[in-house]
C-alpha cells in the first residue's frame, strides 16, 4: 500500500518501511509522530478514502543538510560577501500506513467547571465600550487661493488665435 502526504511543503510518496528526509519536525531521535495530511492513498490502481487517515512515522535523526556557499561579488566595486547555509532536515521511517487517528478524550468532569469558571469571569470584568467617532480627514485647500494657472489660460488663447477678427 501507498500513500502521498505531504509534510514541510512538499509532497512525498511512501510505503511501509520507507526512510524520507523532511523538512525539520519537532521531536527526537525515537519519537513516534502522525502525519494526518493524506493527499492519496491506494494499493496497486485502487484508490482508498483519505478521510481520517493516518501515516504513522518514527524519527530516525535529526540531520544537517550539505552545506550550501552564497557568494555574491560586483567587479570593481570591491564587493564581496561569502555565506554559507546548512538546512536542518528530520529523517524519518514510515511504520505504518492507514489507521484512524487516535482522538484525545478530556475527562467530562474536569473540563466542564474549567469552562463555566471562565466564561463566567469575562463576562463580568467587560464594560460597554464608548461608541468612538470616526477619524476626520483632513480637507483639502481651496483652490480660490492660488492665482489662475497658465494651463488654464492656455486654451483660452488659442481659441482666441483660431477666431477670425472682425473688421
Amino acid at each position: 500500500m501507498f500513500a502521498v502526504v505531504r509534510t514541510g511543503g512538499k509532497q512525498y510518496r511512501v510505503t511501509a518501511g520507507d526512510k524520507i528526509v523532511v523538512e525539520k519536525l519537532a521531536g527526537e531521535a525515537g519519537d513516534k509522530i502522525d502525519i494526518t495530511d493524506v493527499l492519496l492513498a491506494g494499493e496497486g490502481s485502487d484508490l482508498k478514502s483519505v478521510a481520517g487517515l493516518v501515516v504513522g512515522a518514527e524519527i530516525v535523526a535529526q540531520a544537517k543538510g550539505e552545506k550550501v556557499t552564497v557568494f555574491k561579488k560586483r567587479r570593481r566595486h570591491n564587493y564581496r560577501r561569502k555565506k554559507g547555509h546548512r538546512q536542518n532536515h528530520t529523517i524519518l521511517k514510515i511504520v505504518s500506513i492507514g489507521g484512524e487517528k487516535a482522538k484525545a478524550a478530556k475527562p467530562k468532569s474536569e473540563a466542564a467547571p474549567a469552562e463555566t469558571k471562565a466564561a463566567a469571569a469575562p463576562a463580568k470584568a467587560e464594560k460597554p465600550a464608548k461608541a468612538e467617532a470616526p477619524a476626520k480627514k483632513a480637507e483639502p485647500k481651496a483652490k480660490a487661493d492660488k492665482a489662475p494657472s497658465t494651463k488654464d489660460a492656455a486654451p483660452a488663447k488659442a481659441a482666441a488665435k483660431k477666431a477670425p477678427k472682425a473688421k
